[in-house]
């Protein structure tokens, strides 16, 4: 039978739940709405003068084709970093799990990244890849293939999805690893004796089982790819070569403080505010009915 706590005072749970509601209030609310409010203005670079527009700057921002293709850019990074960062991290819980001896420092190389900035790591892949210094990009030379991120837009989108997706691993591992621990070992054992092998105890036991971490993940993942990796992409490309791996949020800060297009800009922020909330109820609305809790 379930236990619910009763309130003898009904402004306590107010009380309670004040501190995080004037958290959430000032660090979320009230930036989303200045910049909705910016959105329909228009200013000048210094911020000294105010217009009223309306929505002359998303009629503007749509029939930008650099802005549309920034579109494709966001998508096909999202897909990459969200679906490599996922699999790969599971991989690497499996085997974790599976690790008797060094166990431990196993676990904590792994998650070492999850310590760096964002714009670190990707000072650290561009040190590795850069075509004068780089090891990477000197071995590749070796193999044949000539690596330059500079000039090339899929190599330059390479690199930044292989930053990001090393940067995420971590947390992404640190939740499948305590997922898969929390399987009855009884469950394995049982299956084994069965006579299922490692790929079928995984795929009709641990995955079902694990599946509401992996969509937490999947969620989480998606709104890390189109939020958190800025500093990446700032550190590694710049956007560049051209407007190559310019995605939405990297668009949202270049418009804004290089360009001084400061309404331009806050109407970016909304869209692809709207983006993350329309995809986020997606996941929910179509993805989760596949969990098994």
């Amino acid at each position: 039978m379930e236990k619910r706590v009763q309130f003898r005072s009904s402004w306590l749970p107010w009380v309670l739940i004040a501190p995080q509601m004037a958290v959430i209030c000032v660090f979320f609310f009230w930036p989303a709405a200045q910049a909705i409010l910016q959105s329909l203005q228009e200013q000048d670079a210094f911020g000294s003068s105010t217009e009223w527009v309306g929505l002359d700057n998303f009629q503007r921002l749509f029939s930008d084709a650099t802005y549309l293709e920034s579109f494709k850019t966001t998508a096909l990074f999202s897909v990459l970093v969200a679906g490599l960062g996922i699999v790969l991290s599971l991989l690497l819980a499996v085997f974790a799990d599976r690790v008797v001896r060094g166990v431990t420092f196993y676990r904590t190389l792994l998650i070492l990244p999850y310590a760096v900035a964002p714009a670190v790591a990707g000072v650290l892949w561009v040190f590795m890849f850069s075509p004068a210094l780089g090891v990477v990009a000197y071995a590749l030379g070796k193999f044949g293939y000539d690596w330059n991120h500079l000039l090339n837009g899929g190599q330059a989108m390479a690199l930044i999805v292989l930053a990001a997706v090393w940067k995420q691993i971590s947390y992404n591992f640190l939740f499948f690893v305590a997922a898969l621990q929390s399987i009855p070992k009884s469950l394995i054992e049982a299956a084994a004796i069965d006579g299922a092998g490692p790929w079928r105890r995984f795929w009709g036991i641990q995955l079902p089982l694990i599946s509401p971490t992996t969509f937490f993940l999947l969620v989480m993942n998606v709104v890390y790819a189109f939020f958190e990796t800025f500093g990446i992409v700032d550190a590694a490309t710049n956007g560049g070569p051209g407007k190559d791996t310019s995605i939405l949020v990297y668009r949202v800060y270049y418009d804004g403080f290089k360009a001084m297009d400061l309404g331009g800009s806050a109407a970016q922020s909304a869209v692809l505010m709207l983006i993350v909330i329309v995809l986020t109820v997606v996941q929910f609305r179509y993805v989760e009915k596949k969990v098994n809790y």
